[in-house]
């Protein structure tokens, strides 16, 4: 037996008529080159291949029941065998009759008296275009899934890429690592919560939720550029101190600018990135710096960024404060509104300030990581 011969004989073909006479025909044609498989209704021929997806159906219209039609439409509304192509084989003759067929979701219609070579022909060239169309699926779905795997893996590599940027500011400044994982985690359910707004719905979709989420971290990365006596100085600065400290900004935006030019196409990604630390030292009221920006000029990723930071600064310990309480660091966001921060944020921190807490309680600094920070 040949190579093609083998592997028509593991193709399956359904068989569908309720004479007796011609199914015995029809398989008798068939049986050496296929598999096949017979039914004397469309209820039965609905339940084998529901069992098991033929390759091919020939069926014939005119059964009592459930007519050739309806078995063609339903084995087309079943995504298991949306993709078995069915022929039908009837003594109805007419254009209309062919052109109902087609409609039902066939893809080939012939006549009886039928003409055994025309039958196998046609048998033939349906299973193999059925071959082609399967390939090609299969292959599109292993395409699909691994550029889904590459993806994930760039991802990954962002992801730790971006940790490890972030940590770095983080070694060289009086916070911990947690800080990195509240902030963050305050900024996505702070926009949630203004997503459901139709003033920010537009703005705050889940894929740039996500991104903000990721570039949260790098809010302070210009503080690398920051001397050690300024940055990790106990008590308050001097004026020419905090001039030199509200410098992060400028570097983190002057650091990220630098990287967006080593890409070929704007990166949303980097561009919230910059404006969060570019900006999220602002002000609502425009007192903030380093450019005095006022109510919605302020991008909005920064000022989902200024609360956050500013509502974990003061529920952490700092060696210059202790860690405020709950009830008063809520009271110091509330007197915000409007002045330090965009009031529909504060609005919408008071609706999930239990929220904020949670997060603040699952990355809680421990005694270690707090004295770690302070013999650094």
């Amino acid at each position: 037996m040949s190579q093609a011969a083998e592997t028509a004989i593991d193709l399956t073909v359904l068989i569908v008529d309720d004479t007796a006479e011609n199914l015995t025909v029809m398989n008798g044609l068939l049986k050496d080159l296929y598999r096949t498989k017979v039914a004397n209704s469309g209820e039965r021929a609905l339940k084998i291949a529901a069992e098991a997806p033929p390759d091919l159906v020939l069926l014939d219209i005119m059964m009592p029941g459930m007519d050739g039609y309806e078995v063609c439409r339903r084995l087309k509304a079943d995504a298991s065998t949306r993709s078995v192509p069915v022929i039908f084989l009837t003594a109805k003759d007419q254009v209309e009759d062919e052109q109902k067929g087609f409609e039902a979701g066939a893809v080939d219609y012939i006549t009886k008296p039928i003409s055994p070579p025309i039958v196998l022909a046609r048998v033939l060239t349906h299973l193999t275009l059925k071959a082609a169309a399967d390939f090609l699926r299969d292959k599109n779905a292993y395409l699909e899934s691994e550029v889904a795997k590459r993806t994930r893996e760039v991802q990954v590599v962002q992801d730790v890429t971006i940790m490890a940027m972030a940590s770095l500011a983080e070694t060289r400044d009086n916070e911990t690592g947690n800080h990195i994982r509240r902030t963050q985690n305050y900024v996505r359910a702070l926009a949630r919560r203004l997503q459901r707004q139709p003033k920010f719905a537009d703005h705050l979709d889940d894929a740039r939720i996500e991104m903000l989420y990721k570039s949260a971290p790098l809010h302070d990365i210009g503080k690398v550029g920051i001397p050690d006596a300024i940055l990790l100085k106990p008590g308050k600065l001097t004026p020419e101190e905090f001039e030199i400290m509200k410098t992060h900004t400028t570097l983190g935006r002057d650091a990220i600018i630098a990287a967006e030019k080593l890409i070929d196409a704007p990166s949303t990604f980097l561009k919230l990135a910059r404006e969060i630390a570019h900006y999220h030292q602002e002000k609502w009221d425009g007192s903030g710096y380093p450019d005095k920006l006022a109510g919605e000029a302020i991008p909005l990723s920064a000022r989902l960024m200024a609360l956050a930071d500013v509502y974990d600064a003061l529920i952490s310990r700092r060696v210059y404060k202790p860690p405020f309480s709950r009830e008063k660091s809520v009271g110091i966001i509330r007197d915000g509104r409007g002045k330090h921060f965009d009031p529909d944020m504060v609005d919408a921190f008071l609706d999930i300030e239990g929220e904020f807490h949670a997060i603040a309680e699952r990355y809680a600094d421990s005694e270690a990581d707090v004295n770690a920070k302070s013999r650094a």
